[in-house]
């Protein structure tokens, strides 16, 4: 990919336009946004303490494209206290230009033993999100989390 008209075409073309975050084992809406400001440096979002219950969670993800993509995926850090502490890797694959899509993935609670409680979690944990088509970074999204 070039790093000119196609790749800035890309990013001006890619936006997401809404979140969920569901308990995987009964489909229970545990958080949502369709407020998403792709340019903002840093987001906040309120989410549910209980959510830090859940075994698996189950991301929905609606975002929209003008360009192809061929090889999409993202790469997610979780960032507590300024440290990076875990990061997962997504794929998505391909991306019919002018589409809209909903992507779901399933993330893996860590052991009740190794979680830390909300209250230290709160307001210290930023999720920063990049989205790649294949090695080429399109935008990179950052949510500082408060629970409630």
């Amino acid at each position: 990919m070039d790093d000119g008209g196609h790749a800035y075409a890309i990013r001006e073309g890619f936006r997401i336009n809404w979140m969920n975050m569901r308990d995987a084992a009964t489909g229970q809406v545990m958080w949502e946004s369709g407020e998403w400001d792709c340019g903002q440096d840093e987001m906040e979002a309120q989410i549910p303490c209980e959510i830090l219950r859940c075994k698996q969670i189950s991301r929905e993800l609606n975002f929209s494209s003008l360009e192809v993509l061929t090889s999409l995926r993202l790469v997610q850090s979780v960032i507590f206290k300024g440290e990076p502490l875990e990061e997962w890797n997504f794929h998505f694959g391909f991306v019919i230009p002018n589409s809209t899509n909903t992507w779901q993935q399933t993330i893996e609670a860590a052991e009740e033993e190794e979680m830390l409680p909300a209250e230290l979690l709160s307001g210290n944990v930023v999720i920063e999100t990049t989205f790649f088509d294949g090695d080429y970074p399109i935008m990179t999204q950052r949510v500082r989390i408060w629970y409630v």
